[in-house]
C-alpha cells in the first residue's frame, strides 16, 4: 500500500510538472526567450524558476503571468491544481488580446499601405496630366505586345475564301437581289426586312448592293457610306442606359467607365452608338426578330427623328466646365440619319408590326438542290480543286443552306489535304499537287463525321398506288412533302362504321377528315357509315391547318374506289362541304418542297393562282376551284364513279 502511494504522489508530481512546462514555453513563445529571462528579472522570479520544486515555480508563474513581484507565498502541493487552472485562464486571456491586437495592428498597416498607394497614384496621375502623356513603361510594354500580336496572321479561313465577292456569285436569289436593288438604288431609298431560311446569302446580299448602289449615278449613298453589322441576339436594352451600343449611352460621372477627369468635375460623357455610325448609310441588324422588343420600340423613335438624344440629371447647361462637343449632344442630339435593313428567319407575322409598318419587305427563296450543286462547283473553281462528278449531288441531299453546303466541300478539302500530307512520297519531295482532286469517300467520311442525314428522305415516282397521295405543308420558309394514306375496309355493322385519324395530327386536320366525307357522300353518294375508314400521316406530323382538305378527300376516295394515284403529284387546298377549294398560306413554299422531292405536278386552289411567279420551271403548277376540277388530273378516268 505505502508502495502504491508513493507512485501515485510521483505521478501526480510528474503530470503538474508537465503542465507547469508547458505554461513556460506559452510565455516563451508570447514574450520571446531574452524577453522573459529579462521580466523574471524585474520580477524577482527568475531564482523561483530555476527552482527544481514545483511549489516555487508556480510561485514564479503568478509573478510573470500577473506582473506581481508581491507574490511571495509558496503554495502547497494541494493548492497547486486550483493556482494552475487560475493562471491557464489568465494566459488564455492574455492569447486573445494578443491575437486581437495583431489583427488590429495588421489592419491599420494595411490601411497605411493603401493610403500610401492612393497618394503615390495621383501624385503619379498629376505628374502625367503636367506632362501631357499617360504613357509608362507599362503602357509601353502592352503596346509592343499589341504590335507583335498583329504581326501574326493566319491564313484566311475558307468560308472567307468562299464567300461570293460580287452579286453574280449569288446563286438562287435573283428575284430578291433584283428588288433589294431598286429599293437602295432609288433616289428615295426604303427601310428593308429581309425574310429568309438562313444560308442563303441575306447578309451576303445587303452588303453588296449596296456596294453596287454607290457605283449608281444619283444615288443617295456616297462613296464611303458605311455598312455597319450587328446582330440583334447580342443587342439588350439597359434600364440604366449606361451600356447601350446600338443607340448610344450616357457615362454618368457615379458609373465605371466615365472619364476621370470628366467624372471629377462630376460632368456626364455620352458614348455615340452604331446607330450614329451607320449615319449616311445602312444598319444591318442580323435576326432583327430576335431583339429585345423595348429596344426595338427604342429605334423606332431613331428612324423617325433620324437623331438621337442624350438625357442625363447630371447634366447642368449653366456649367462652364462642360466641353463643347458634350453640350452640343445633349441640346441638339446627333445625327442618325441611315437605312436600315434587317434579317430575319422569322415569319413576317413574328416581327413587331411597327418595324413592318416602316419597311418593305424581301423574301429570300429557300435553295434547290440544283442550285446547291452550282454553289458546289462555283466553291470548288475558288479552292482550286476538281471533284468526282457526283459529289455536288451528295452534298444536295444533306443540305439547302448554301454556308453549310460550302462547309462539307471545306471540310473535305481539310480532310484530302491532311491525307495528301500523310503520303510519304509527298513528304520527300515537299510538294503538293497543283490540283487537289477530291473523291467520294472522303465527303461520305464528312457527312458520317457530322452525322448529316438526308434532308429529303420521300422521293415522287409516277408509280400509282391506291389509297396514297402526297400532301403539301409549310414550316417557316421551307415547304415539305407529307405523304396521306387511307384504307377503306366494309365495317363489321352495317351504318356503324367508324373514321379514325392520327390523334397528333391537329384539330383543324379532323376537320377537315369530316369535310371530305361530307364532300363523297354528295359527290358519289356513298355513306361512309358503312365503312371502317383509317386515316394516316405517315412519320405522325401535325398537320398546322385546313391545307390538307383535299388531300384528305382524294385519299379515301382512291382507297374507296380502289384507284391509284399517281406518286408524282402533289396537291394542297382546302376543302368545302359543298366541294369548292379554297386558298391556303405558303403556297411558294409548299412548291419549293414539292420540287425538292422530285414532284412533276402541283394542284393548288385558283384562288392561289396569282402567288406564282411566271418564271418558275422545272414543276408544272395547276390551278383549281373544285373537286370535278381536279378528279382528270389525279384518276386516269375523269368522272366520278357512282356507287
Amino acid at each position: 500500500m505505502k508502495n502504491t502511494r508513493q507512485r501515485l504522489i510521483r505521478e501526480d508530481r510528474e503530470h503538474l510538472n508537465r503542465q507547469v512546462n508547458a505554461l513556460y514555453n506559452i510565455l516563451t513563445e508570447l514574450y520571446g526567450a531574452d524577453k522573459l529571462v529579462l521580466r523574471a528579472g524585474k520580477l524577482n522570479a527568475l531564482k523561483l524558476m530555476r527552482s527544481r520544486t514545483i511549489e516555487e515555480r508556480i510561485l514564479a508563474l503568478q509573478r510573470l503571468i500577473f506582473e506581481d513581484p508581491t507574490f511571495d507565498i509558496v503554495p502547497s502541493l494541494q493548492e497547486v491544481p486550483q493556482v494552475l487552472k487560475q493562471l491557464k485562464e489568465e494566459i488564455a486571456e492574455m492569447l486573445a488580446r494578443r491575437s486581437i491586437e495583431d489583427e488590429l495592428e495588421q489592419k491599420i498597416n494595411e490601411k497605411l499601405q493603401q493610403r500610401y498607394e492612393e497618394y503615390i497614384r495621383e501624385i503619379k496621375m498629376q505628374v502625367l496630366k503636367e506632362n501631357g502623356n499617360g504613357e509608362n513603361a507599362q503602357t509601353l510594354k502592352k503596346l509592343a505586345l499589341l504590335e507583335k500580336l498583329e504581326q501574326k496572321k493566319l491564313a484566311h479561313s475558307a468560308l472567307d475564301i468562299l464567300r461570293p465577292a460580287n452579286l453574280n456569285e449569288i446563286v438562287g436569289q435573283k428575284q430578291a437581289i433584283k428588288s433589294l436593288l431598286a429599293k437602295l438604288a432609288s433616289p428615295f431609298p426604303q427601310h428593308i426586312l429581309l425574310y429568309g431560311p438562313p444560308g442563303v446569302g441575306k447578309t451576303t446580299a445587303a452588303r453588296l448592293v449596296l456596294e453596287e448602289t454607290k457605283k449608281i449615278k444619283g444615288s443617295a449613298f456616297s462613296n464611303d457610306a458605311p455598312f455597319i453589322e450587328v446582330n440583334g441576339t447580342t443587342l439588350r436594352w439597359d434600364p440604366r442606359e449606361a451600356t447601350n451600343p446600338l443607340l448610344g449611352s450616357v457615362h454618368d460621372p457615379i458609373y465605371q467607365g466615365a472619364r476621370r477627369e470628366l467624372a471629377e468635375q462630376g460632368i456626364p460623357e455620352p458614348k455615340l452608338g452604331l446607330v450614329t455610325e451607320a449615319h449616311g448609310g445602312v444598319l444591318f441588324i442580323d435576326e432583327i426578330g430576335d431583339m429585345d422588343p423595348l429596344l426595338q420600340n427604342k429605334m423606332l423613335k431613331v428612324l423617325e427623328d433620324k437623331r438621337v438624344y442624350f438625357e442625363s440629371a447630371y447634366y447642368d447647361a449653366q456649367d462652364t466646365h462642360i466641353p463643347q462637343y458634350i453640350k452640343k449632344i445633349f441640346e441638339e442630339g446627333v445625327p442618325a440619319n441611315f437605312i436600315l435593313i434587317g434579317a430575319t428567319t422569322r415569319e413576317p407575322e413574328q416581327i413587331n408590326p411597327a418595324i413592318r409598318s416602316r419597311c418593305t419587305e424581301v423574301f429570300f427563296d429557300p435553295l434547290t438542290p440544283s442550285e446547291i450543286q452550282c454553289i458546289i462547283c462555283q466553291a470548288a473553281e475558288k479552292l482550286n480543286v476538281s471533284l468526282e462528278p457526283q459529289i455536288p449531288d451528295l452534298i444536295s441531299r444533306y443540305t439547302i443552306d448554301g454556308r453549310k453546303a460550302v462547309g462539307i466541300l471545306a471540310d473535305a478539302y481539310s480532310l484530302h489535304y491532311y491525307s495528301q500530307m500523310e503520303n510519304k512520297e509527298l513528304l520527300q519531295t515537299g510538294r503538293m499537287p497543283a490540283l487537289l482532286r477530291i473523291t467520294l469517300p472522303v465527303v461520305y467520311e464528312i457527312i458520317q463525321n457530322s452525322r448529316l442525314t438526308p434532308y429529303v428522305t420521300r422521293k415522287a415516282s409516277s408509280k400509282g398506288e391506291v389509297g396514297k397521295i402526297y400532301g403539301l405543308g409549310v414550316m417557316g420558309f421551307v415547304g415539305s412533302v407529307v405523304e396521306i394514306e387511307a384504307v377503306v375496309f366494309p365495317a363489321r355493322q352495317k351504318e356503324k362504321g367508324t373514321i379514325r385519324f392520327n390523334e397528333t395530327a391537329g384539330s383543324m386536320a379532323k376537320d377537315a377528315v369530316f369535310n371530305a366525307t361530307s364532300v363523297i357522300r354528295k359527290s358519289i353518294n356513298e355513306d361512309l357509315a358503312n365503312y371502317d375508314v383509317h386515316i394516316n400521316v405517315l412519320g405522325g406530323g401535325q398537320i398546322d391547318g385546313p391545307s390538307a382538305g383535299v388531300a384528305i378527300f382524294l385519299a379515301i376516295l382512291s382507297a374507296l374506289q380502289e384507284r391509284a394515284i399517281p406518286q408524282d403529284i402533289a396537291v394542297t387546298g382546302e376543302l368545302s362541304i359543298q366541294g369548292q377549294i379554297r386558298a391556303v398560306g405558303g403556297v411558294v413554299e409548299k412548291i419549293y418542297g414539292a420540287r425538292q422531292a422530285g414532284i412533276k405536278r402541283v394542284i393548288i386552289p385558283a384562288e392561289n393562282a396569282t402567288d406564282i411567279s411566271s418564271d418558275l420551271t422545272g414543276i408544272q403548277v395547276i390551278p383549281v376551284s373544285s373537286v370535278e376540277e381536279i378528279l382528270p388530273y389525279i384518276f386516269t378516268q375523269s368522272k366520278l364513279l357512282v356507287s
